[in-house]
Order: structure tokens, then C-alpha cells, then sequence
């Protein structure tokens, strides 16, 4: 990923398409190989707290209540994205972030020291793969990492939920 490589990796929900997020080449293969218009927002792990306000100014207080109190992965799309990749911020400064506590995610992250982007193993459009299986060959073929970890996993996961939280409090339930 240093290199502007792009990976497929487990996380703490579905598979994931991966690179780093402060690279705006490496964000653009990730669109082009899911075929997916660069004006949809991409979502980014990071590993803790600390991590994720080095790249989002001001996080509001709700947002820290709704990610520790959350049963379930859920990202938080925030206003005021900083240092990261400029066609992974949407067009209103905003970024969907999420903190990772998977162990294989959360490790990897921590590693790399930077966001990675985790948008669904799939082509735009299609169902996202729960497990490695579910892969399409056409984005093992085009990524230039594929992780070794939890590929005979054949259990059933699901998307994170996604919740759009502005400055001011207001929250937006998305998924």
C-alpha cells in the first residue's frame, strides 16, 4: 500500500477492497477497478480514536457516544475530512470513517499508521462478498494484494451500518 498498491482484506464486516487513503492515485484504481463513479464516497478504518481525529476536525461528542455504544460495526460519515485523499472527500468536506475492532483489520491499520480505505470486495452493483469465496476473479485479478487471513471463513457478515452525523448534532441514519 506504501507504494500505491491496492489489496483485498477482511474486516471487521465484509471483505474489503484496500489502499491507502491519503493517496489519491491508489484511491482512483480502487474506483476503477469496482467500476463505480468517483462521486460516490468510499469508506476509510482506522485503528482507534487518536487515529481517526488526526483526520476529521472537531468530531462532535454524539459521535463518540454512537461508536462506543454501538453493537455492531458502524461507520460515521463526519464533516471537516483533513489529509486525506481529495476524490476520497465527498463534495460537502465530509468522510465516512470507521474504527476497526477486528483483530486482522485493527492490526493492519495500526501498521500502516494511515486510513485505509474499505469500500465492499465487489463490482459496483453487485452483492459484496461476506468471504473470500465470494470473491469475483475479475478483483482478485486487478488488485495487487490479496491477504491470507480468514479466507476458508465461511461465515455469514454483513455491511456496517452508516450513520451521518453534522457539526451541529444532527444525525442521519443512511443504512
Amino acid at each position: 500500500m506504501a507504494k500505491g498498491g491496492v489489496i483485498l482484506y477482511p474486516t471487521d464486516t465484509v471483505w474489503g477492497i484496500g489502499c491507502d487513503a491519503t493517496n489519491a492515485e491508489a484511491v482512483a484504481k480502487v474506483y476503477q477497478i469496482k467500476h463505480r463513479d468517483d462521486s460516490k464516497a468510499m469508506i476509510c478504518l482506522v485503528d482507534s480514536e487518536a487515529r481517526l481525529q488526526r483526520y476529521v476536525r472537531n468530531v462532535p461528542e454524539v459521535a463518540w457516544q454512537i461508536m462506543e455504544l454501538a453493537t455492531k460495526p458502524t461507520t460515521v460519515i463526519l464533516d471537516n475530512a483533513t489529509g486525506l485523499a481529495h476524490n476520497l472527500i465527498a463534495e460537502d468536506g465530509s468522510i465516512a470513517m470507521r474504527i476497526t475492532r477486528e483483530p486482522f483489520s485493527k492490526e493492519l491499520c495500526y501498521r500502516y499508521q494511515k486510513p485505509i480505505v474499505s469500500t465492499s470486495a465487489n463490482i459496483s452493483g453487485m452483492p459484496p462478498a461476506s468471504n473470500y469465496k465470494d470473491i469475483a476473479q475479475e478483483l482478485l485479478d486487478a488488485v495487487d494484494y490479496v491477504c491470507f487471513s480468514r479466507r476458508q471463513e465461511k461465515k455469514p457478515h454483513t455491511p456496517s451500518s452508516i450513520i451521518k452525523i453534522k457539526p451541529n448534532g444532527e444525525i442521519n441514519i443512511i443504512r
